[in-house]
């Protein structure tokens, strides 16, 4: 029987175990744990999600944290994801891996529920259009919906952080 494939954080890299770096005399509290995930540990984890991807429906995610008020995960995507809008939550992304394009406002076309404060639908009408390309960041605020559309002959991989917003 083949075993699971490990995630991301099953080989965590702390840093900062003692506290503060640059003031020795500041400590962190014991509890709080410094994660650091390197470029070629994420991308590693990218190609088994590219694999997973290929026998599915072409994409795979997997989260890598949840934190109090945001989570970080990993999203391989071989076509184009679906158009989404978190009413609470915002999107961080860091493109990894490969290009795309992303459609960011507009009208959420065919948007159903999917759970509290979530939306899924078909397409977004009169969005703004951006490539992404490797190193790009993009923040799309909770509200606002987004697409990320990739192309038959590209793929896409990022690292998400989905960060809780307040009124």
């Amino acid at each position: 029987m083949a075993s699971r494939p490990k995630k991301i954080l099953d080989e965590p890299l702390l840093c900062e175990p003692d506290g503060y770096a640059g003031n020795p005399e500041r400590k962190s509290p014991p509890t709080q744990t410094v994660h650091h995930w390197s470029l070629t540990l994420m991308l590693e984890r990218a190609e088994t999600l590219r694999r997973i991807a290929r026998y599915g429906h072409g994409s795979a995610t997997e989260p890598v944290t949840k934190y109090p008020r945001h989570c970080t995960m990993l999203t391989f995507r071989g076509h184009d994801g679906v158009a989404e809008l978190h009413d609470d939550f915002a999107d961080l992304y860091l493109v990894l891996d490969g290009h795309a394009t992303m459609v960011t406002g507009g009208v959420l076309i065919g948007g159903l529920p999917i759970d509290e404060g979530e939306y899924r639908g078909l397409h977004i009408e009169d969005g703004l259009s951006r490539e992404l390309r490797v190193g790009d960041v993009v923040h799309v605020p909770a509200g606002v919906p987004h697409q990320i559309l990739v192309g038959a002959d590209r793929t896409v991989t990022c690292f998400v952080v989905r960060i809780k917003e307040t009124a």
